[in-house]
This record gives structure tokens, C-alpha cells and sequence, in this order.
């Protein structure tokens, strides 16, 4: 074990994985990437590569020059004129694709709708027919705050038609979120419903938006489509049904010709302020990025059923659900609801349904599927699937063997692929016709794609180390810049590295150069100095047959700085118990190797914790509900009431809004990942205000101890 961390090595990494999955010979055959020369081409020729992707596209007006590079702006494909709904769909119609299947739409109610491309063209065209009724312009914002219902993707190809910059709000944002999200973009109008579908229920989209609207001043006209059906609050003159003016338009509304710079949308994503940040993508550049990825890493044909379970909401959804998927003219799959209701096989039931053949979904959600059981997908015939992907945060070993072997039916490739709200596009990735995989890793950039990872003084740390992983060259889809804050996405991207681009994950490139993602630099850990991502420790946990999920955070100690905490989730048909805490213990030191067998914990300590049962810490009940007992945490005397952590005290608010707890949709969860995702609102929402009357302290360094072997183990069960 490494007692000693290297000079050019930026954070300590401890796991290792040497398991190898080819890409099958008969996949690779057919794969649309399939010569190992487009890296040297690309690496060669960027612009000539991404100049080559870019003209399968359809311009108005040829584009004159592929990159012009400022740091930290970039412009591509510079004098061209292009529209990205006319890509999207007329291009395909006039091509004799009309009756194709653009989406499979399926309500949680058990309703389902199946649209083609003639049909979304049509009802994109009325909805930009009455967008321009309504005085919307180009140049003009468009909030967004919907289900997911195929008149979603409809609004934002619509206000893409016209040139007019659109916000999508996730319809699980509160109307704080939502009214600060106008305000920032000064949305003109607003498009919603009057409710949506969750887990049988309804949420009341129109009475937040108009909670929200009463906090803002742009919002001109509000138009609401009818999902739900129930009665709903109504400003005359303000609100207006989809149906009664939507449908009313002409079926035909020529695009506009957009410069290639032309903002397409905001999109916001959290800060270290309580503002979140309005990231900018603009047309042409972003269109041929999340395109040629979409064709190269899912390999999609025309044949393909494709099925990104992403919200739509969130950048996934925009990039991998709408745009791309219709500008390769691809079949796709949309569901309202959530994976578990009225039963736990929902999902498969989809895909055998539709016969979904490439299935991209979060690594939580594969783990909260492995928790379940393997019962619920065995159920049904999921043979139409051939390829899987993964995206949202990394992803462990255990659970990527578990989706490969009982989704995938251990004749699947991997896709497990790394990017963010503000690179708009899969930037570390496998292609699955060539990339020969490790479970657990992101592989390789993107052909084209210049990324490293680098010490604290930005030198590139050797194989086998980990740091900080930054981007040195411009890519198609990068973010545009911060709304109206120059200052802040100076700041914020690009001053730690001046001229590369922070992400602000911490990431291992291990002896074969395979990069593994580890998380946000800011969920490490510093025990007696020694920097440890709580992504391996979690990866460690969740190794256990009777894990199905972990999260895991350092609390302060006096002695090392830091001990690691955990929370684990259990699968189905295990009990929590302090033998089995002990027994995950043990089984981080042996798998891992991540801290020695000897603990240097104080006894009283080490004691006080052994006579605390794990439902000291918090209790749920079987059937989900928060327990009436009152308890507390098992926390040192000398940790309490120290200063918090912002990212702490930022994760508690989320938890306690009801909102999710994953940084800019794809980092990791701090410490009720768990709660949130899978045990019951309730207990997310109990857990946050603990967490707020007793924070998590500020980490104090304390060199040259030994790693304690203490990991105290709340066991959460449903």
C-alpha cells in the first residue's frame, strides 16, 4: 500500500482492475468505427477531421473557416448559416423518412404515443406558427418547464426553428429554481403543463410556474399544454392552452438561417454561489459534435431503436434524447415515469415492448436495478439489445459487470462515457467496434478530444498516477461562455490551468492509459494526508455481494484530519447489522487496500461507535417511512459545530428541497446520494435537516498517521 504520495502524482489511487472485454468480432465488423486511424487523423487534422463531420450536416450557407481559437472562446465553423430543427427533421422528411418513428413515447400511466418524423415536424412547425403569434422573435428567450411528453422536444425544436434561445427547467425544479432561472435569461415566454406523472401521482407544474412568475418580470405569456387534466389556476390574457392555439397553426414554418454562432440554449448547472450558472451552446459547433458522437460511440443504425433514459431536463436529454438522436434521423424511445412504477420491471417491460436495441442510463440507476434483483429482468426478452452505455457519474466495476452480464446478456458492449453540462458533447469514451474495455473506465478521449490529467502545478502525472483532469483543446460542443458573466467563466474553467480547461474531476490514468474518472476534486478525502477519492472507497463497498449502493464522505477527526464515512444501501433480502458493518469494514481493507488492518482510532471512540447500533444514525422503516425516533449522529467530541464546507452546505439545501444531489449531472453524490435516488422522500428529507443542524466540519490536516480502518456504516434499508 502507498504510504507516500508522489511529487507528480496530485491525488493517491488504490484500486485496481485489470479485467479486459474486447469488442466482439461480429460487432466490430459492422461497427461505424471500425478503423483505429481516426485517432491519427484526427489528432493530425483536427480541423480537417471535425470540418469532414460537420458537412453531413445541411448548411443554408457553406461555412468559410472550422476554428477560430481565443482562449477561452472558441467559434466553429465560422461564416456558415444553418438551422439545427431543420437538420432535426425537414432534412429526413424530404428524404422519404416522414413515416419513420422519430420517438416511441410512453406515459407512466401506461398511455403511449408513436410519433414520426412527419408528425414532429408537423407539430414543431405549429408550435413555431404560434411562438411568432405570441410576439416571440429571434433573439427572444423561451422558458421550458414540462414533462416528458413529446410536446417537449417539440417546444425546443420549434424555438430553434425561429432563433429563439430556449431554457430548459427540469419539472422536478421547485419554483424558486424555476423563477431564478428566469429572471437570469429574462424569458419572454413561458411553455409548461398543467401537471405530469410521477410515481401515480401528479405534480403540479402550473401552480409552481405561476409561484414562479409571481417572482419574475419578462414573462409575457405562459403556454400549457394539457397532460394531467385537473383544474389548475388561469390568468386571462396571460395563459394560453397548447391545444387551443397550437393546434390552430399551419403544419409549415420555414427555418431560419442562423449564423453558426447563434445561441441555441441555456443551460443551467450548479455553482459554488447560490446562483447557478447559465452555460451558453450555440448552433453549428454543438450540432456536429453531439451528432458524430452519437454515431460513433452508440454506432446507431437505421434500423436501431435507441433509448436514452435521461430526463430530459438535464444536458443528457438535450444532447442524446433530442438533438442528436433526430439529427441522425435515429428511432428513439421516451417514457414519462419513473423505473419503478407500478412495478419494478418497467423498464424491461419498454424494452421488450419496443424492442430497444441500444439502452443509455446512470450508473445509480444500474445500482438501485442491482438491488432489486436480478428477477425483475429476467422477466422479459431483452435479446433486441446490442449495445449499453452509462453516463451521469463514474461508474464501478461490480455494477458495470452486473449491466453487461444481466441487461446485456454478457454480448453487450460498454459504453461508459464521460462529459458534462458545460462540454455539450461525450468527450472520454470507448468506440465500441475498436476500444477494448476495463470495467469501470471511461477509456479514452473522443478522436480529436485532447485531454490529460495533471498535478496540482499542471504537469501531466506519469501512468499509474492520478490528478486533475483538464481539457487543452477546444472541441465543437464546448460551452460559449456563462450568461452575461464573463467574469465568472474566466474564473471558474479556466484560471487554475491557464489555457486548459478545469473540469473539475480528479481522474487516474493507470499503466495501460486508460483514464478512470474519480470524482470532483472536492469529494476527496485527506486522511493523515494522504488524498483518497471517495469514488474508490464506494467502488470498494459496493464490491460486496450485499451492497447494492454506497455513498461516502469525510467526516473531521483529531487524530487524522479525516475518517471516512459511508452510507450504504443493501440489496433486497439483507438486514443491517454491526456484524455486517464490521464485515464491509474488513472487506474495504482486503479488496482495496485503501487503509490498513490496525486502526490508530481513539478506544473510547472506537467503543462509542461499537455500542451504537446503525440505527443511531438514522432509521428507516421497511416500508419506507422515517422512523418517529429522534436520533443522532455518532459524531467526536471535538467535531461539533465547526465551520461546514460550502459543497456540504450546498448538498444539504438540494436534499432538503427535494432536489438532487449530483453536480452538474454527473458528479458524485456527497452523502444521501442513496437518499435522494432510492429510499423514500422522506427520509432524503430528514436527512438534509440533520445534516443542517449538525454540518459536516471543515477537514483539518494532520500528517504522517497512518489511514484509520474505521468506516462507520449507517445500513439504510427500505
Amino acid at each position: 500500500m502507498a504510504t507516500e504520495a508522489k511529487s507528480s502524482t496530485a491525488l493517491e489511487t488504490f484500486a485496481r482492475e485489470d479485467r479486459t472485454f474486447p469488442p466482439p468480432k461480429e460487432f466490430a465488423a459492422q461497427a461505424n468505427a471500425r478503423d483505429p486511424g481516426i485517432y491519427e487523423r484526427a489528432e493530425k487534422d483536427l480541423e480537417g477531421f471535425w470540418a469532414e463531420q460537420a458537412r453531413t450536416l445541411v448548411w443554408r450557407k457553406p461555412f468559410t473557416k472550422v476554428l477560430e481559437w481565443e482562449a477561452p472562446y472558441a467559434k466553429w465553423f465560422l461564416g456558415g448559416e444553418i438551422n439545427v430543427s431543420e437538420n432535426c427533421l425537414d432534412r429526413h422528411v424530404k428524404a422519404g423518412k416522414g413515416s419513420k418513428v422519430a420517438y416511441y413515447w410512453e406515459g407512466e400511466p401506461g398511455d403511449a404515443r408513436a410519433i414520426t418524423y412527419q408528425d414532429l415536424l408537423d407539430m414543431t412547425s405549429r408550435a413555431a406558427n404560434a411562438l411568432k403569434e405570441l410576439g416571440v422573435r429571434k433573439g427572444d428567450r423561451v422558458a421550458i418547464y414540462m414533462p416528458m411528453i413529446p410536446e417537449l422536444p417539440a417546444a425546443m425544436l420549434a424555438c430553434a426553428r425561429i432563433g429563439s434561445p430556449f431554457t430548459v427547467v427540469f419539472g422536478g425544479f421547485s419554483a424558486e429554481a424555476l423563477s431564478g432561472r428566469i429572471n437570469d435569461s429574462e424569458a419572454k415566454v413561458l411553455i409548461t403543463a398543467d401537471g405530469g406523472y410521477r410515481k401515480g401521482g401528479v405534480v403540479p407544474l402550473k401552480k409552481n410556474a405561476d409561484e414562479a412568475i409571481a417572482q419574475t418580470k419578462s414573462i409575457e405569456k405562459v403556454l400549457v399544454v394539457r397532460r394531467t387534466k385537473q383544474e389548475v389556476p388561469w390568468t386571462e390574457g396571460r395563459d394560453l392552452w397548447w391545444h387551443e392555439i397550437v393546434d390552430r397553426q399551419k403544419p409549415e414554418c420555414p427555418a431560419e438561417s442562423l449564423d453558426s454562432e447563434h445561441m441555441l440554449y441555456l443551460l443551467y448547472t450548479s455553482g459554488t454561489t447560490a446562483k447557478p450558472k447559465g452555460i451558453v451552446h450555440t448552433t453549428a459547433g454543438y450540432l456536429a459534435g453531439v451528432a458524430t458522437t452519437h454515431k460513433l460511440i452508440f454506432d446507431v443504425k437505421d434500423d436501431d431503436v435507441y433509448w436514452c433514459a435521461a430526463d430530459i431536463g438535464w444536458v443528457t436529454g438535450h444532447s442524446y434524447i433530442v438533438f442528436a438522436p433526430l439529427a441522425n434521423g435515429t428511432t428513439g424511445v421516451m417514457y414519462e415515469g419513473t423505473p419503478d412504477f407500478p412495478e419494478k420491471d418497467r423498464w424491461w417491460s419498454i424494452i421488450e415492448k419496443y424492442k430497444v436495441s441500444i439502452l443509455y442510463c446512470a450508473p445509480t440507476a444500474i445500482r438501485t436495478f442491482m438491488k432489486w434483483g436480478a428477477e425483475y429482468p429476467a422477466k422479459h426478452n431483452m435479446s433486441s439489445l446490442r449495445l449499453l452505455g452509462s453516463v451521469g457519474e463514474p461508474i464501478n466495476p461490480e455494477a458495470w459487470l452486473w449491466y453487461q452480464e444481466t441487461i446485456g446478456g454478457g454480448r453487450c458492449p460498454i459504453v461508459d462515457t464521460w462529459w458534462m453540462t458545460e462540454t455539450g458533447m461525450i468527450l472520454i469514451t470507448p468506440l465500441p467496434g475498436l476500444t477494448t474495455t476495463k470495467p469501470g473506465s471511461a477509456t479514452f478521449p473522443f478522436p480529436g478530444v485532447k485531454a490529460d490529467v495533471v498535478d496540482e502545478e499542471g504537469k501531466s502525472v506519469p501512468l499509474g498516477g492520478a490528478g486533475y483532469l483538464v481539457l487543452s483543446r477546444p472541441w465543437p460542443a464546448m460551452l460559449r461562455g456563462i450568461y452575461n458573466d464573463d467574469k465568472r467563466y474566466r474564473e471558474t474553467y479556466w484560471s487554475r490551468y491557464p489555457g486548459k480547461y478545469f473540469a473539475g474531476d480528479g481522474a487516474r490514468r493507470d499503466k495501460d492509459g486508460y483514464l478512470w474518472l474519480m470524482g470532483r476534486v472536492d469529494d476527496v478525502m485527506k486522511i493523515s494526508g494522504h488524498r483518497i477519492s471517495t469514488t474508490e472507497v464506494e467502488s470498494a463497498l459496493v464490491s460486496h455481494p450485499k451492497v447494492a449502493e454506497a455513498a461516502v464522505i469525510g467526516r473531521e477527526d483529531p487524530i487524522t484530519g479525516q475518517a471516512i464515512f459511508a452510507f450504504v444501501t443493501l440489496r433486497g433480502g439483507n438486514e443491517g447489522s454491526e456484524d455486517l458493518s464490521k464485515e464491509l469494514r474488513e472487506h474495504v481493507v482486503k479488496d482495496r487496500s485503501l487503509v490498513p488492518r490496525r486502526s490508530c482510532s481513539p478506544p473510547s471512540y472506537r467503543r462509542r461507535v461499537r455500542e451504537r447500533s446503525c440505527e443511531d444514525c438514522f432509521a428507516i422503516s421497511p416500508t419506507g417511512r422515517r422512523s418517529a425516533t429522534r436520533r443522532r449522529w455518532p459524531t467526536p467530541q471535538s467535531s461539533s459545530r465547526s465551520v461546514p464546507h460550502r459543497r456540504q452546505v450546498r448538498t444539504t439545501s438540494r436534499a432538503i428541497r427535494g432536489a438532487r444531489v449530483l453536480s452538474r449531472g454527473r458528479g458524485r453524490a456527497l452523502a444521501y446520494r442513496s437518499a435522494r435516488h432510492h429510499l423514500a422522500p422522506l427520509a432524503a428529507d430528514a436527512a438534509g435537516q440533520r445534516l443542517a443542524r449538525n454540518p459536516l466540519p471543515r477537514a483539518t490536516r494532520a500528517p504522517g498517521r497512518p489511514v484509520p480502518a474505521r468506516i462507520l456504516c449507517p445500513l439504510f434499508k427500505e
